[in-house]
């Protein structure tokens, strides 16, 4: 009995090895998933960091990337790159409108359609890809067919690619369409619905794409991290903060002009760098020249005997020169009307601080300039002596206030009214009145 207890003893241990054999072997070939989040609004390092990213996914063998939306939209002209980058990488792409409350419109809206499965969390928004331009009147749908139709057709054979409803990706463009995530599946726009990147890999997995079985159940997720390059490029390519680097680093120069030997132009010049990097040099012409009109204006009331229309002139070029120097207009930046209203805004508000700041500081310089030196104001002025003055004994005199060493030629008693008619380095020269 006890021999045939050893027996069981040896065969369990045995079957529990193999389990844990099989176990680790399962574990070490599973499936690995890359996590791309787009949580911002698509600038021009957006298609770098994309292109990096699927580049990782073949390298490290991941079986999929699965890309993040919650985007405002972003520059047309990297949205087209993405799109390309996902149809021609031979890795899986999942676009996923995340988490809950996210909202992916215009450009976001064309990359989840273009993506080879299209996901959205619960809660979640697409849509509002009508493109947009700044005029006289503010900020207007465009009408242009030629722009209209080009996007539209783009839509259409993206979706038509990958078995999506033609219908509803034209008007998400023609009528600046919005569906939640129930309507976009009941539609044909999704396929899935998931409240987490877990539970939408376990729906998707058995599923076909680009002639590969997923298998992404309990796989292994990882998030993919950008280099230190492209996240800084990703962090000054935001529109809103390369355009306060251009205004910063432009108040920097004025300041440095003004005020030479303080290193403000040397921020200024570094800021002015960062700021056109940010925006790829794609910047407005005419609104670099209402700036430096209104740099010009800034420094000539510098120059002028006091605060006027110079300065007010400088400030209005400056700010109107701000606001164009975001890429708000259609194809450069596309994104719904709304946002770009909150960008403008983003753009003055500091803008006109800033300005304000700047112009009282310009204001209190010309002030001090052009303001009679104290001792000039002193003589001829009155004051009145504390101890008793002689030709080789000087005193203090009170003048204002304050207390003054001072002399005379001769005898000056206490509390007598003295006129001051020098000054002899810090000492004052005064006469009985």
């Amino acid at each position: 009995m006890k021999a045939n207890q050893v027996l069981y003893l040896i065969l369990l241990f045995f079957l529990i090895s193999i389990i844990f054999s099989i176990s680790s072997v399962s574990a070490s070939s599973g499936q690995k998933v890359l996590v791309l989040e787009i949580s911002e609004s698509i600038t021009p390092v957006a298609d770098d960091i994309v292109a990096d990213a699927l580049s990782a996914a073949v390298e490290e063998d991941f079986s999929v990337l699965l890309i993040t939306l919650n985007t405002p939209g972003g520059g047309l002209d990297e949205t087209l790159k993405i799109i390309e980058q996902i149809e021609q990488t031979d890795v899986p792409v999942i676009g996923y409108v995340y988490p809950e409350g996210a909202k992916s419109w215009s450009a976001g809206t064309l990359i989840l359609i273009s993506t080879d499965i299209a996901a959205m969390a619960p809660h979640t928004i697409i849509g509002s890809a009508q493109p947009v331009e700044m005029s006289a009147g503010g900020i207007e749908p465009v009408e242009d067919s030629k722009i209209v139709n080009a996007l539209v057709a783009l839509a259409r054979e993206k979706a038509r690619m990958h078995s999506r409803n033609e219908t509803l990706a034209e008007r998400f463009i023609t009528e600046n369409l919005n569906l939640n995530a129930e309507s976009a599946l009941d539609a044909g726009v999704i396929e899935f619905i998931s409240p987490t990147i877990e539970d939408l890999l376990v729906q998707v997995d058995g599923e076909i794409v680009k002639g590969k079985e997923l298998e992404t159940e309990g796989a292994q997720i990882e998030y993919y991290e950008p280099s230190m390059r492209l996240a800084f490029m990703n962090l000054i390519s935001n529109p809103v903060l390369s355009s306060i680097l251009l205004m910063l680093g432009i108040y920097g120069i004025i300041l440095g002009i003004s005020n030479p030997g303080v290193g403000a132009e040397i921020f200024g010049v570094i800021a002015i760098t960062l700021g056109l990097i940010g925006t790829g040099f794609d910047v407005n012409t005419a609104a670099i020249f209402l700036v430096l009109v209104g740099v010009g204006l800034l420094a000539l009331e510098f120059q002028a005997p006091g605060f006027g229309v110079f300065g007010i002139a400088g400030m209005i070029c400056i700010i109107v020169g701000s606001i164009f120097l975001v890429p708000l207009s259609y194809p450069r930046f596309y994104t719904p009307a709304e946002f770009q209203r909150t960008v403008i805004t983003a753009i003055v508000a500091p803008t006109l601080v800033v300005g304000i700041i700047l112009v009282f500081a310009i204001y209190k310089v010309i002030e001090v300039r052009h303001r009679k030196p104290v001792i000039g104001e002193m003589i001829g002025d009155f004051a009145r002596t504390i101890d008793q003055i002689a030709p080789e004994m000087p005193g203090f005199v009170r003048y204002k206030g304050e207390y003054w060493k001072a002399r005379a030629d001769e005898l000056i008693e206490k509390e007598e009214k003295v006129e001051i008619i020098g000054k002899d380095g810090a000492m004052l020269v005064v006469k009985r009145v």
